[in-house]
């Protein structure tokens, strides 16, 4: 199943990091956040990415495109017949990496609506945001959404609120999706969604729509916006001491959402 990954937003919230670099490749651990993401994804069998990008995507690009570089040590042969020797093998040689441009200003719908050319055909897709990271169960959740038979399920968390709250009915339908949650206990969206295909049709055809408003209660109004409950760890990275935060929990060697 692909994975599709947000990466093109701004995150003026974070303006000491993302004045200089774009939001998923603020680092953890000397590690973009995308890539801890990515092993998240990777670890539990989903290694092929479809990244959307926007805003500096060009350093992205630039990542992936000299991703030995920026992993293995290296020998080089400088005579007439240059060579370049990459040493270390990694865990990421299997991945497969798609690198699209959606954008510079482009709202999240939009985003997704445009990547679906890369999609295979009648699949579920996995879709997630390139700002947080997480111990969820991946491959339950897919269960979670087979089961459910609805268009979209995302993983209900419970961090301090300031996301998307969610009212959930005892089988896991979402009646109504709220921008702004009243209570830090409440279950939130904390992304790493499940898709059907059929999503795309609650996707305009207009760069400016944020999946998280009208598309997102379009569902929940049809009863086709189920959830996936995480009642483990998971942490988005939206201001510079929520990137202090994270970096000290890999520091010390615990951090939660290293699952590989």
């Amino acid at each position: 199943m692909k994975v599709v990954i947000l990466c093109g937003g701004k995150g003026t919230r974070l303006r000491e990091e993302t004045e200089f670099r774009p939001k998923p490749m603020v680092p953890i651990g000397g590690k973009p956040i995308l890539w801890h993401i990515m092993k998240t994804y990777a670890s539990q069998g989903h290694k092929d990415f479809i990244l959307c990008l926007g805003y500096k995507g060009d350093m992205i690009k630039d990542y992936f495109r000299n991703y030995l570089w920026n992993t293995c040590d290296v020998t080089f042969s400088l005579g007439r017949m240059a060579a370049v020797q990459y040493h270390d093998n990694h865990s990421e040689e299997d991945w497969r990496v798609t690198l699209a441009d959606t954008g510079a200003e482009s709202m999240t719908a939009y985003r997704v609506r445009q990547i679906r050319k890369y999609l295979t055909k009648d699949e579920p897709f996995l879709l997630t945001y390139g700002d947080g990271v997480c111990n969820v169960d991946i491959n339950a959740s897919i269960e979670c959404h087979k089961g459910a038979g609805k268009k979209l399920t995302l993983t209900a968390v419970h961090p301090a609120g300031r996301f998307g709250a969610l009212s959930i009915e005892p089988d896991g339908t979402i009646e109504t999706f709220l921008e702004k949650p009243q209570m830090e206990d409440a279950y939130v969206n904390g992304g790493y969604m499940v898709c059907d295909p059929s999503v795309f049709d609650y996707l305009p055809d207009d760069p400016s729509v944020m999946l998280e408003r009208d598309p997102i209660n379009r569902l929940a109004a049809d009863r086709q916006l189920n959830c996936y409950r995480h009642e483990g760890f998971w942490q988005p990275m939206d201001t510079f001491q929520e990137t202090l935060y994270l970096n000290k929990l890999w520091d010390d060697g615990k951090a939660p959402w290293k699952i590989w």
